[in-house]
């Protein structure tokens, strides 16, 4: 089965009871606290013990400041989509582009008939989902002249006004369980969200061959579905959750939980652990060959951590060091054994450089969006010089400045302090040390790179998003190789000779 390659991501699915709204809040503020990406909250507006879903995520969204939010679904039969549209633009705008679209069909037609909802059969529920989706899409899409018109047969809109846009391109995610809910999504949607628990046994591949399949007849790939998936309690491990990831091709794992301590465990604990497991096997599978060599890691097992082997994977086409250069320091000894102390003073190091490179996955994603025109960059363009276009141009660059500092301070603490303390203790790192410091001085000169590449998209002066792609690559090439040539040398003497 696939692994489609989609970054993980780990969220909680929290019941909004109205008998206790502050507690259902605190929750949510916690799963951000605990590190996970994502909180949702189903949506049932005929259930008279929820709190009203879109109200709860607009609460929620003004008490959070990173975690994304997503109903998980939205109720479509109950909520006229053109409305849907501008609702989840508004929101998606007002909490910096962190909402995305779960939406449903709809079920228990009783509940919904009672509500004033007009009751169809499962066929007729999937294409008034997809003319739905239709509608909202060209709400969204504010680049279009004229007005919305979509005559379905369960859903009309007659030439209304386009508009806003959200802050970045939403997801919009199905609950899809049925073959003709998961061509839809093969068709149309950005994410495949089930429940775990009205799953059979191969469900979850006969649903991707679906969805692949109708994918690919619409001239998308199937690695443009997210492939999302609620677990009903924290009963499986980091093995089983990596095990879907890699031969499923599940990439989002949300937890149905109202227990404090499971929502901590899993952000703290079991999201970390799926992350480092997935990353080694994917890190570990053959990669193609090109005009690099890919660097060989040291077998470190009395260390308790391998340092990260460089892929010898390159995006760009510049060289801006030969590679062949580099000095290599002392061979480990084999015989020699570490303290837990020591082995953690290794590990240090190479969990420092996961930060590093899962940032720059996201300045990645970042840029993905914004060059294919999904972070509304597109439809800022559209209203030219306006703030909306300064506003998601700006967001980038924040984003990107930010992590250049974060490097720029992480090489500036090992000049100053790491690299003179491992010299004087070992004199033979030497080479090694002066190498990466003038290492240091090449990325440096490749983030100002970066730096002259935003201002011209912010600026519009020349270059554009390709520019700044041009220059994020390169501060791929640069940034990974010298992380995994800096763990391959020095993850071993820093568990020999400590840090100061």
């Amino acid at each position: 089965m696939p692994d489609y390659g989609h970054s993980l991501e780990f969220g909680t699915f929290i019941t909004p009871a109205a008998t206790d709204p502050d507690r259902v809040v605190a929750l949510a503020v916690l799963a951000e606290q605990a590190g996970l990406d994502l909180v949702t909250f189903q949506d049932h507006p005929y259930q008279a013990g929820f709190l009203d879903t879109w109200t709860l995520l607009s609460f929620v969204a003004a008490r959070t400041r990173n975690v994304r939010l997503s109903a998980n679904v939205i109720n479509l039969p109950l909520r006229p989509p053109a409305v849907l549209a501008r609702s989840v633009a508004s929101l998606d705008l007002l909490s910096g582009g962190r909402i995305e679209l779960g939406l449903g069909a709809g079920a228990f037609w009783d509940a919904i008939e009672a509500m004033g909802g007009e009751r169809l059969t499962a066929g007729q529920a999937v294409r008034a989902l997809e003319e739905g989706i239709e509608i909202i899409r060209q709400i969204w899409d504010v680049e279009t002249r004229g007005g919305v018109r979509v005559h379905g047969d369960f859903h009309r809109v007659s030439g209304a006004k386009r508009g806003p846009a959200p802050a970045h391109r939403v997801g919009i995610w199905l609950g899809a369980y049925k073959p003709r809910m998961l061509a839809l999504t093969g068709r149309l949607a950005d994410g495949w969200l089930p429940s775990l628990g009205y799953l059979k046994p191969g469900d979850l591949a006969a649903g991707n061959t679906i969805i692949d399949e109708a994918a690919l007849e619409a001239g998308r790939k199937p690695q443009d579905v997210r492939r999302l998936l609620n677990l009903g309690g924290p009963s499986l491990g980091a093995e089983e959750l990596a095990e879907l990831a890699l031969t499923e091709g599940i990439s989002t794992f949300i937890l149905a939980a109202d227990d404090p301590d499971a929502i901590r465990v899993f952000g703290e604990e079991v999201a970390p652990a799926v992350r480092e497991l997935v990353t080694a096997e994917r890190s570990g599978k053959e990669t193609p060959k090109t005009p690099f060599e890919a660097t060989t890691p040291i077998t470190t097992t009395n260390l308790g951590v391998t340092p990260t082997p460089d892929t010898g994977v390159r995006r760009s086409t510049l060289t801006p060091w030969d590679e062949s250069t580099r000095p290599t320091g002392p061979a480990p000894d084999p015989a020699r054994t570490y303290t837990p102390h020591e082995q953690a003073s290794g590990r240090h190091l190479v969990e420092v450089h996961d930060h590093l490179r899962a940032e720059l996955a996201q300045i990645h994603d970042l840029i993905d969006q914004v060059e294919t025109g999904t972070m509304d960059v597109g439809a800022a363009r559209s209203h030219i010089n306006t703030m909306t276009m300064r506003q998601n141009n700006w967001t980038l660059g924040t984003y990107c400045e930010s992590y250049c500092r974060i490097v720029t301070t992480h090489h500036t603490i090992e000049d100053r302090s790491l690299f003179p303390h491992l010299k004087r203790n070992d004199p033979r790192l030497a080479p090694v040390i002066d190498r990466l410091e003038q290492e240091h001085h090449v990325i440096h000169d490749v983030l100002e790179g970066v730096d002259k590449a935003l201002v011209a998209l912010v600026t519009n002066d020349g270059g554009g998003t390709a520019g700044l792609r041009a220059a994020v690559d390169l501060l791929s090439d640069t940034l990974l190789s010298h992380l995994s040539y800096e763990e391959r040398e020095l993850v071993e003497p820093i568990a020999r000779l400590g840090v100061q």
